[in-house]
């Protein structure tokens, strides 16, 4: 067993398809195939069963993923400290971030961390603020940058950034022309939210909790996975919704949704990291941009 061999085995119970698998590791299918096949065959099981057209994960393969994944992890680790023994920062950078901080804040630093050190190769995932901190919390991420607050109480915060929320409504919404909206208001109309876990979401049940309101309270039509269908549902209907400036700024520009203020703190881009695990040099220096005055 090689590490190559579980590394093509993993893509393919990832994906339980050969060519996506093959595409992914930029490999021929053949070769992913045959190293599939040599395997099985060299420690007497079969790893995935050929039903038609489908392949499905056999007892064996799937008593195999687990091991799988903690070995090239360890790996990962070790490739990792080697390359950071050395006096230019330089190896992998895993960086997991909540959407809106990923989209719109964060490339900017990422321009300037390849300019500075282009030797860091990044490796970056988006999620939700839960999903983010727990990957930190797992050791899946080096790094972490979430808008919601964080249930994992040993993660390290370090508020980097801050951002406002605003009111969205589409630009022929009858309530366009308004200054602002008082907290009846909020009862009145139908809302599209962002989903269970995001930061976006809950700074807003924080804001209406600031109202004497919870989400209960309000007629809420739709919660949707990212800013961008959010922000398409709000353009499209009559509902209304609370997102980041950032995530809005373009389609206010160009006239597709109005925005209204609300009486709601600026809310805090935040840094998480794991104070027991190893922090890398490329970790550092991604920190010290992050942090640097600005």
């Amino acid at each position: 067993m090689t590490f190559d061999q579980l590394r093509i085995f993993l893509a393919v119970a990832e994906r339980l398809h050969v060519t996506r698998a093959a595409e992914a590791l930029n490999l021929t299918q053949s070769a992913v195939s045959a190293s599939i096949a040599a395997l099985e065959a060299v420690h007497g099981v079969k790893l995935f069963d050929r039903v038609g057209r489908r392949i499905e994960l056999t007892e064996a393969g799937s008593l195999l993923i687990g091991e799988a994944r903690a070995i090239l992890s360890r790996v990962e680790s070790a490739t990792m400290l080697l390359d950071d023994v050395a006096g230019e920062p330089r190896g992998r950078l895993r960086i997991h971030a909540s959407q809106t901080v990923a989209s719109y804040w964060l490339p900017a630093h990422l321009v300037q961390l390849h300019n500075r050190h282009p030797g860091i190769e990044i490796a970056l995932t988006t999620g939700n603020t839960a999903q983010v901190a727990q990957a930190v919390q797992e050791g899946a991420a080096d790094l972490g940058l979430v808008e919601g607050p964080v249930t994992q109480g040993e993660l390290h915060r370090q508020v980097v950034a801050r951002d406002e929320m605003v009111l969205v409504l589409a630009r022929d919404h009858p309530w366009a022309g308004r200054a602002r909206l008082l907290p009846e208001d909020y009862r009145a109309q139908s809302w599209i939210l962002r989903e269970e876990g995001s930061g976006t979401r809950s700074e807003f049940e924080g804001h209406l909790g600031r109202l004497g309101l919870a989400l209960t309270d309000l007629d809420v039509a739709l919660e949707l996975p990212s800013n961008e269908a959010v922000l398409a549902a709000v353009a499209a209907g009559r509902s209304l919704s609370v997102l980041s400036r950032r995530a809005v700024g373009a389609a206010a520009i160009g006239g597709w949704v109005r925005l209204l203020p609300i009486e709601a703190p600026e809310r805090p881009f935040a840094l998480l990291t794991h104070p027991a695990r190893r922090r890398t040099r490329a970790a550092q220096a991604m920190i010290d941009l992050m942090t640097a005055p600005r």
